[in-house]
């Protein structure tokens, strides 16, 4: 069962999520229970054990707490790092926040319309649910790594290659969309990931599975888009 935490500053609209939520969980039958609704980053993360994954419904401002929604988001990264983090604020374009932060956030939900926010909860309920069910259908890899004080857990066949990040000791790992600097080898990273990822230059390791064609006189490869 998936536990759902709320983060939200302002009391009103923190039970009329929890009250949308519950409600949500018993028309849809979703294995999820509330388990946390609180306006303190610290509360909630006193109910983290570690152990389980869970989604996160987290206000951005957290007005008069000692962190915001962005700040709480990787504390619950170090604790959960494959949860689902929703945000639901006030503020329209927060994407690039979020890279900064290296968080990987499901989605963001605009609060200023209650109706469409309802509706945007709903939406997200509804492709965690999906996600799980077809995680466990598939068994999907995930590629392992620390970058700064966040374990990330990123699913191999999102991976398009790896590269040297022009410092010792240090590769660039690339997506389709973001790159990921972190501590390792390319000699380490060929031995662990195996045949799928195949080392086309010393400084370059990319997942075959995300070629499309290969240019012999130009010296070069297409991957997906």
């Amino acid at each position: 069962m998936l536990p759902v935490f709320i983060c939200e500053d302002e009391e009103r609209i923190r039970e009329a999520e929890r009250e949308y939520i519950e409600k949500q969980i018993l028309i849809e039958g979703y294995d999820m229970k509330t388990a946390v609704c609180t306006g303190s980053p610290e509360e909630l993360l006193e109910a983290l054990s570690g152990e389980q994954r869970g989604i996160y419904f987290l206000d951005v401002e957290l007005k008069g707490a000692s962190m915001d929604g962005f700040e709480l988001g990787q504390q619950i990264r170090k604790k959960d790092a494959r949860g689902f983090l929703i945000y639901v604020t006030a503020f329209q374009d927060l994407a690039f926040e979020t890279f900064r932060y290296h968080l990987e956030a499901l989605d963001y939900i605009c609060k200023q319309d209650q109706t469409k926010m309802f509706a945007d909860i709903s939406r997200c309920l509804k492709a965690v649910t999906e996600r799980m069910q077809q995680e466990k259908g598939q068994k999907q890899p995930y590629f392992t790594v620390k970058v700064l004080d966040v374990v990330r857990h990123i699913p191999v066949e999102e991976i398009l290659y790896f590269s040297t990040a022009g410092r010792t000791h240090r590769v660039e790992l690339h997506t389709k969309r973001e790159r990921l600097d972190f501590i390792g080898s390319m000699q380490e990273l060929e031995r662990t990931l195996g045949p799928r990822f195949c080392r086309v230059h010393r400084a370059c390791l990319v997942n075959t599975d995300q070629i499309t064609g290969v240019d012999r006189k130009q010296v070069s490869i297409q991957a997906v888009r």
